[in-house]
């Protein structure tokens, strides 16, 4: 975080929240959850792969580092996940 956005957020209120995604940090996180079984049967299912680019709403929740180091050491998160994915799914159609 530069410091302009330090200023810009304490004025603005959104200090330390943000409404932009970061691409490099989503990608960088699939990619890492990648490296696991799991993800990999989901992520190269047709039907869930477009979700991962498109869905505002997958990509936030792949933002976040705490999420991902949860599906990395949890089932109960991995399912819940995956259960996530699969509601938004449905909201496309």
């Amino acid at each position: 975080m530069s410091f302009l956005d330090f200023i810009f957020g304490f004025f603005t209120g959104g200090f330390g929240l943000s409404n932009t995604l970061n691409t490099e940090k989503i990608d960088n996180h699939i990619q890492q959850l990648n490296q696991y079984d799991w993800f990999k049967v989901i992520y190269e299912d047709e039907k869930y792969h477009r979700l991962f680019f498109v869905n505002k709403h997958v990509r936030k929740y792949l933002q976040s580092r705490i999420r991902v180091n949860n599906m990395i050491r949890s089932k109960e998160a991995q399912r819940k996940f995956f259960i996530f994915l699969t509601k938004q799914l449905y909201k496309l159609n």
